[in-house]
C-alpha cells in the first residue's frame, strides 16, 4: 500500500495522481479505511490568503504536506500546465484492463494459502513522510500478483505468462486462481519407477537434479549400446578382411592343399560324359581321392597329357596326391569304362556290354529287343518291321562309365540319351527337308553309310555327296540305286571286300542297295560326329558319283562311269597280284 490508499476499497483523491478517477469496486471515490482503523476525520475547510504567515482566525494553517488538506493556490505558477505533456511525465490514467502488462514477478517466499501479503509502506516510516511523495516516487501502473500461491515448478521469467486480471464487479478483485496441473502419470514420466520423493517435487532444485540424473543414466545406457554396436561392426569388418585376405593369399601365393604318400584303400569313381576338369576335381574331392579341387586342376595343367582326361569309371585309391591321380586316370588300365567306336554295329555293342558286365552272351540283345520302347528312343525313330534293329544308330560312339553293379538296360539308356543329346546339334529335321529326305531317320541312315564306306575323315564329305547324287532322279548311271557293299555286308552280318557280282545283285533284301533303289530302311551302324557333319554339309564342288579304294588306304572319287571303270581295272589287277603272292 501507499499513502494514496491503493488498498482494498480506496481510491486516490489528488488530481495529479496518475490513478485519479479510477473507480473502485464499489463504484465511488469515497475514502475507506486503509488499515482497518477508524475512519479519518476530515479537517475543517480553510482559506489561504496567498501568504505563508500565520493562519487567519477561524482557519487551519495551510500545511503543504497534508494530503487531506484542500487544494491551494499554486505559488510556482504551474497550475495551468499539463502534467502529462512532457516525455518524462506520468502517462495519462487508463482503465485497468488497457494498461500495459509487466513481467510477472514471483515472491521469494510463499505465504499461507488464502493470503497474499503486500509490502507495508508504513513498516519503516511514520504515518506521514517527511518529503513530498510526488517528487521522487514513481507508481507502477498495475500491481502484479502470482497466478498460483503454490506453484509446482518454478518457471523462468521470460517464459511466464502475465496473470490474467478479471475486470468485473464483486468482492474478489483478484479473480479465481488457476487450477493446479495434474501430476504426470508415472508411466509417462522419465523415471521408470514413477515414484519421486515429495521433497524433490516441492523443491525445484531437487526436481532439476533428478531430471539430470535420469538423463545421465539414459546417456550412459545409450553410450554403452553404441559402444557395443561399434565394437561389433569393427569385429565384423576385421573378420571379413581377414577371411578374404586369407583366401586371396591362398589362391595367389600359397600352394593348394594336397595329400602325400601313395593313398590307401580302393574306390571306384565315375566321371560323367562332358565333365570339365573342374567338375572332375569336385567329384574326386567328394569321394575322398584328392584333398582339394585346386590341387587336381593344377596337376592336370602341369601334365602334358592332362587335356586327354575323359569320362569313365576309374579304379583309384583314397587320399592320393593329385599328380598321381591324374597319371592313373590317363592310364588305360585304370579306366573302368566302355568305349564304343564310330561305325560299330549294334550287334557288336551288345557283345561289349555283356563282356563288361560279365553276363551271359546275348543278354543285352534280348533286353534291347524286349525293352526297346522304354529305352528313351526319340519319336521319329521308326518302328517298321523292315528295320533290323530299332537301336541301330542310337548307340552313340563314346566312352561310358560302367560300374560293377550296372545292368544292361542302364547302359543302353545311357547310350540312347547321349545320342539324342548329340543329334540336337545337327537339327536333323530341318536338314532332312533341305536335303530332300523324308525324315530325320534317313539323315541318320546317310550318316551311317558315309561312316561305313569312308576310310578317312577327308572322304566323308565326298562320300555323302555320292549318296545324294545317286538318289537324285537325274541319276541314270545307277538308276537311283546306291549300290554300296557295306549295306549288303550289314544284312549278311559280315565284312567282306570280295563279293561276287551275281550274289550281290540277286539277293532280295530291303538293306541290299544293289537290289533296291533308294536308302535302306534304317541305319547300318552308329555314326560319329565327323560323319554327321559331312552328312549335313556334303561336298558339292563336283557331281561325285563313283568311288573306289585301290589299296585300302585311299579312296578315289570320279564323276563318270568311264573313269570309274579304269579304277576298277586297277583294283582287280591288284587283287590278282595279292593272290599270287599268297
Amino acid at each position: 500500500m501507499t499513502e494514496y490508499g491503493r488498498g482494498y476499497g480506496s481510491e486516490p483523491w489528488h488530481p495529479e495522481d496518475p490513478l485519479y478517477g479510477d473507480q473502485g469496486p464499489r463504484g465511488g471515490q469515497g475514502q475507506q479505511p486503509q488499515w482497518g482503523g477508524p475512519e479519518s476525520v476530515p479537517y475543517p475547510e480553510q482559506q489561504y490568503d496567498g501568504s505563508w504567515g500565520g493562519a487567519q482566525i477561524g482557519q487551519v494553517p495551510y500545511d503543504p504536506y497534508d494530503p487531506y488538506g484542500p487544494p491551494q493556490h499554486d505559488p510556482y505558477g504551474i497550475a495551468g500546465q499539463d502534467p502529462y505533456g512532457t516525455p518524462d511525465a506520468y502517462p495519462p490514467p487508463q482503465p485497468r484492463h488497457l494498461r500495459p502488462q509487466e513481467p510477472q514477478q514471483y515472491p521469494q517466499q510463499y505465504p499461507h494459502p488464502g493470503q497474499f501479503q503486500q509490502p507495508d509502506p508504513y513498516a519503516q516510516q511514520g504515518p506521514y513522510p517527511p518529503h513530498d511523495p510526488y517528487a521522487q516516487q514513481q507508481y507502477p501502473q498495475d500491481q502484479q500478483y502470482p497466478q498460483d500461491p503454490y506453484p509446482q515448478h518454478v518457471q523462468e521469467p521470460e517464459r511466464s505468462e502475465p496473470p490474467q486480471h478479471i475486470d468485473g464487479g464483486g468482492e474478489n478483485w483478484r479473480g479465481e486462481p488457476q487450477r493446479e496441473p495434474d501430476p504426470e502419470h508415472a508411466f509417462f514420466a522419465d523415471d521408470p519407477a514413477g515414484d519421486d520423493d515429495d521433497e524433490s517435487a516441492d523443491d525445484p532444485r531437487e526436481s532439476r537434479r533428478a531430471t539430470r540424473e535420469r538423463r545421465g543414466k539414459k546417456n550412459k545406457r545409450h553410450s554403452g549400446c553404441a559402444c557395443l554396436v561399434v565394437s561389433a561392426v569393427i569385429a565384423g569388418a576385421v573378420g571379413t578382411v581377414g577371411y578374404f585376405g586369407y583366401n586371396f593369399y591362398q589362391s595367389h601365393f600359397a600352394s593348394a592343399p594336397d595329400f602325400e604318400g601313395e593313398g590307401s584303400g580302393d574306390i571306384q569313381v565315375e566321371i560323367p560324359d562332358g565333365a570339365p576338369i573342374q567338375q572332375m576335381g569336385q567329384i574326386l574331392k567328394r569321394e575322398g581321392v584328392v584333398k582339394s579341387v585346386d590341387a587336381f586342376t593344377e596337376a592336370a595343367k602341369e601334365n602334358k597329357n592332362g587335356s586327354g582326361l575323359q569320362a569313365g569309371s576309374y579304379a583309384l585309391h583314397k587320399e592320393m596326391p593329385a599328380a598321381a591321380v591324374v597319371a592313373l586316370m590317363l592310364d588305360p588300365k585304370s579306366r573302368n569304362g566302355l568305349t564304343v567306336r564310330e561305325g560299330l554295329r549294334a550287334e557288336a555293342v551288345y557283345s561289349l556290354i555283356d563282356e563288361k558286365l560279365d553276363v551271359k552272351s546275348g543278354t543285352t540283345k534280348e533286353v534291347a529287343k524286349k525293352d526297346v520302347k522304354s529305352l528313351g528312343l526319340p519319336s521319329w525313330a521308326s518302328q517298321s518291321s523292315q528295320i533290323k534293329d530299332p537301336l541301330e544308330g542310337f548307340l552313340y560312339p563314346s566312352t561310358y562309365s560302367v560300374g560293377g553293379h550296372a545292368k544292361p538296360a542302364d547302359v543302353l539308356k545311357m547310350m540312347v540319351a547321349r545320342a539324342k543329346q548329340e543329334y540336337q546339334k545337327y537339327d536333323l529335321e530341318e536338314n532332312a527337308e533341305k536335303l530332300h529326305l523324308k525324315s530325320p531317320l534317313q539323315v541318320l541312315t546317310v550318316a551311317s553309310l558315309t561312316q561305313a564306306e569312308g576310310i578317312t575323315h577327308d572322304d566323308f564329305r565326298k562320300m555323302a555327296a555320292v549318296i545324294y547324287n545317286r538318289l537324285s532322279p537325274a541319276n541314270v548311271a545307277t538308276n537311283q540305286k546306291i549300290e554300296f557293299d557295306s549295306s549288303f555286308n550289314y544284312l549278311k552280318k559280315q565284312s567282306k571286300i570280295n563279293i561276287s557280282t551275281d550274289e550281290i545283285r540277286h539277293y532280295d533284301d530291303p538293306y541290299n542297295t544293289y537290289f533296291y533303289s533308294g536308302l535302306p530302311p534304317g541305319p547300318i551302324g552308329n555314326p560319329g560326329a565327323d560323319a554327321l557333319k559331312a552328312t549335313v554339309n556334303p561336298d558339292t564342288s563336283q557331281k561325285w558319283l563313283f568311288f573306289i579304294s585301290i589299296d585300302g588306304k585311299k579312296t578315289e572319287f570320279t564323276t563318270n562311269l568311264t573313269d570309274h571303270n579304269k579304277l576298277v581295272k586297277k583294283f582287280n589287277e591288284r587283287q590278282q597280284q595279292k593272290k599270287q603272292e599268297g
